[in-house]
């Protein structure tokens, strides 16, 4: 075997000595396991697996006494911390999206100069699969990633009533030219879903079917745009998009999901909003359930928002 066959299997404390340009001292993380649903592929949703994460960072040698204070050195914590934190977030599909999150958020500390981080699946066969990433501070724009402060939308849900109201989009007008983004919510339309035996499946059916509520609103609006993730909303919020919120991809990918069916469309949105940090959620057209969101609540047949 080749040396250079060795490190690309190598620990990646081992990776970072034979590639280092600059005297550095090294911290570890070695066969950290956790379990958690990940994966894109169909029957990995609903499971966990193993995954293990080994990591070295990178750090400039501290100068003058160390004075025995862990106030001036990277504590291992922040690595557990931030695989913890981006395993929280949703969840993801990619190993490799998982690693370059991981990276980045470690790169957020001060005391890091670059990080190798490997990730491995250990249940999808008798071997493990994974990736493994470098990032150097200078490779990743890190400026203001703490200090920008996301934007906070106005939530608002519209019945089939509602929807159907021939004053729908003079509604939207108005509501887009209120004091923060807009986001627009539906339930599922009238006719009755496809039924099926197993949860997960009339789940995904009943998320379908408000989908579906969603393009048809979009219809009748065309600067109004059907939205499924969170990146594409935050971009959306930020460049004054309207939205209409596609349900599927965020709800099915929340590491702490939502308790209510899809079925329960209001509450559903009340959640969704919750998550979203939104300014205020408006029912127009619905009963609304106790919600922690500023709410506003209008019958479809009195929605006069001038």
């Amino acid at each position: 075997m080749t040396d250079d066959i060795r490190l690309a299997f190598a620990h990646p404390s081992e990776r970072a000595a034979a590639s280092s340009t600059t005297p550095c001292d090294r911290i570890s993380l070695r066969d950290y396991v956790v379990e958690v649903e990940i994966g894109a592929f169909q029957q990995e949703r609903g499971t966990l697996q193993r995954v293990r994460f080994n990591v070295v960072v990178e750090v400039l040698p501290l100068s003058g006494p160390i004075d025995d204070d862990v106030d001036r050195i990277l504590s291992y914590d922040k690595v557990t911390e931030a695989i913890g934190v981006e395993l929280e977030a949703e969840r993801i599909n990619l190993l490799e999206t998982l690693a370059a999150r991981v990276a980045e958020r470690i790169l957020l500390e001060p005391q890091a100069e670059r990080v190798f981080v490997r990730i491995e699946k250990l249940d999808r066969g008798p071997f493990s699969l994974g990736v493994e990433i470098v990032r150097s501070r200078d490779g990743v724009d890190l400026a203001g990633q703490d200090h920008v402060e996301a934007p906070h939308p106005r939530v608002v849900y519209l019945s089939n009533e509602a929807i159907a109201a021939p004053h729908v989009t003079t509604w939207i007008d108005q509501l887009g030219a209120m004091d923060a983004p807009l986001i627009i919510c539906v339930g599922a339309p009238n006719a009755p879903a496809p039924q099926a035996s197993n949860a997960l499946a009339q789940r995904r059916i009943d998320l379908l079917a408000i989908e579906q509520n969603a393009w048809t609103l979009a219809a009748r609006d065309r600067r109004c745009m059907v939205v499924g993730t969170r990146t594409e909303l935050d971009w959306a919020m930020k460049n004054d998009q309207i939205c209409i919120w596609a349900p599927s991809k965020i709800v099915l990918d929340a590491v702490d999901g939502p308790s209510a069916s899809p079925r329960d469309a209001v509450a559903l949105v009340a959640w969704f909003a919750a998550q979203m940090d939104a300014k205020e959620l408006w029912v127009i057209g619905a009963d609304a359930p106790e919600s922690k969101i500023n709410m506003r609540v209008i019958a479809a047949d009195q929605a006069n928002l001038t």
